[in-house]
């Protein structure tokens, strides 16, 4: 067992436990660990997903007003402690600290989004001869693994949405950011039933035993497209249902009317938002030839004014990326991007041994180069040249990732021309990384499948089941949607 002592703890079966080792938590502003992460055991996953089992019978059969109540009350309790979240969230992943703040803020509210929801019970016919009802029940244990990039509001893509669904969650964190999650475990100890919620982290080892378990109904994993192709094998032998929210490299296409000083803030926004660590990020800009130029010094102006530095200096507008193996892999991008483009890297890289990397343009370059083709998940952009949008379109959807896209340009109507060609779950016109919890959010191609927020969201942890009644024979019966409807009057 590791010497090493952690303040953090796990949530298993009502209780914050220790790990059976710890594991050094860095922060990449240093390179230097600042915490210590309780490790689990192979035998703990199971007691996690073991008590998550047992607990969803009753946890199913609670009212919808008593899981809307808890989930607004997880929202306040996050809402509480923003601040100690946020400084935490700084701290592990490297994002500056009124970002943190933003993430938290957004995880309480879509939480409390997700508690106003409702499921209901559809009519398909009611006849003479036949009565029909679509029906919506939980599925069970819920298998939440989340990402480094945004731990706690991806955490809130899918833990309220299961809960309202009436199932039980085992959440594994990615093992380079699993504190801000330990710490939602401590906060909400005494909110919720036991085992309803569990917490368990790893050094990256448990995820083939979480993702394969018979008692695991449903996975919602976002990470990696080759973690996602793991996820996916595991799940096929039960069956398990799955969302997948996976890698993205998102296009952005400039149209020739587009007003370069207008769009320059929002491409630069979309493409080091979170030093580019988002699978939604902007992550290669196509623009015309006779734009090119005056875009690209807009663009490298915008670049200029962002501040690289630890995340919790108050100046910094721009932190490290999140761990060494991705600082490796950006660095080795940019060194081949160098032999095929125009490397322009703005602002000054602080001293130590943190994973610094300052926001970069690379123009000149086409299709065909490691930095177009690959997710970079780092603060570099390509920019490429094209000649007519026939071209850009072609070169947008050549890409096997279709997670979102965007369209910049003056005539609306032309953007959504262009729009309706492209292959992504989102594509937005003269923005990119709006979200909201009621605007569902999807992959398509290697992206991903399934869908995560809004309604069809919610939905995604249900199981349709229809009831269909031969009225003929037998006492009529109450009306299944009109009893669905009293239950939630009386819920309300």
């Amino acid at each position: 067992m590791n010497s090493q002592t952690s303040t953090f703890r796990m949530l298993i079966d009502g209780a914050l436990v220790d790990g059976e080792q710890t594991m050094a938590v860095i922060n990449p502003s240093t390179g230097q660990p600042f915490a210590h992460s309780p490790r689990a055991s192979l035998r703990q996953m199971e007691q996690a997903i073991n008590t998550a089992s047992r607990s969803f019978p009753a946890w199913s059969r609670t009212t919808m007003q008593t899981r809307r109540a808890l989930i607004l009350r997880i929202a306040d309790l996050i809402e509480e402690h923003c601040l100690e979240l946020a400084h935490l969230l700084t701290q592990e992943q490297g994002k500056p600290l009124r970002d943190a703040q933003a993430e938290v803020q957004g995880t309480a509210a879509f939480f409390r989004y997700v508690a106003q929801c409702r499921i209901e019970t559809q009519t398909l016919e009611e006849s003479t001869t036949r009565h029909a009802y679509l029906q919506r029940q939980p599925l069970g244990v819920v298998a939440v693994i989340t990402p480094w990039n945004f731990p706690l509001m991806l955490l809130a893509f899918k833990v309220p949405h299961a809960l309202l669904a009436g199932n039980t969650v085992v959440i594994k964190p990615a093992a380079t950011t699993p504190l801000t999650t330990l710490k939602l475990g401590e906060l909400i100890v005494d909110a919720l039933p036991a085992g309803v919620v569990n917490i368990v982290t790893d050094h990256n080892d448990l995820g083939d035993a979480l993702s394969s378990h018979p008692q695991v109904a449903k996975i919602s994993f976002t990470g990696s497209t080759a973690t996602g192709y793991k996820v996916m094998a595991n799940a096929a032998k039960s069956l398990k249902r799955l969302t997948l929210e996976l890698g993205g490299n998102d296009p952005g296409i400039v149209l020739d009317d587009a007003d370069p000083k207008q769009i320059a803030p929002g491409i630069v926004r979309a493409a080091f938002f979170n030093s580019g660590q988002a699978c939604i990020a902007l992550k290669r800009l196509y623009v015309p030839d006779s734009l090119y130029e005056a875009l690209s010094h807009e663009l490298w102006s915008h670049c200029q004014r962002l501040v690289l530095g630890d995340g919790l200096d108050s100046q910094t507008t721009l932190g490290p990326l999140q761990n060494q193996q991705q600082f490796q892999k950006v660095k080795s991008l940019l060194e081949d991007a160098r032999q095929h483009g125009r490397v322009l890297s703005a602002g000054t890289v602080p001293e130590g041994a943190g994973y610094f990397l300052p926001p970069t343009l690379v123009l000149d370059i086409e299709d065909g180069t490691r930095l177009v083709d690959e997710e970079q998940f780092g603060p570099v952009l390509p920019v490429i040249r094209y000649s007519n949008v026939e071209q850009a379109i072609a070169m947008a959807n050549r890409s096997p990732y279709g997670l979102g896209a965007s369209v910049w340009a003056s005539d609306l109507e032309r953007a959504r021309g262009v729009a309706d060609q492209l292959q992504a779950g989102t594509v937005w016109i003269n923005q990119h990384i709006d979200l909201g919890p009621h605007i569902p959010q999807c992959g398509s191609k290697q992206s991903g499948f399934g869908i995560e927020l809004g309604a069809e969201g919610l939905l995604e942890f249900t199981q349709a089941k229809v009831i269909n009644i031969n009225p003929g024979l037998g006492i009529a019966a109450q009306d299944p949607q009109k009893e669905h409807m009293n239950a939630e009057q009386t819920s309300n």
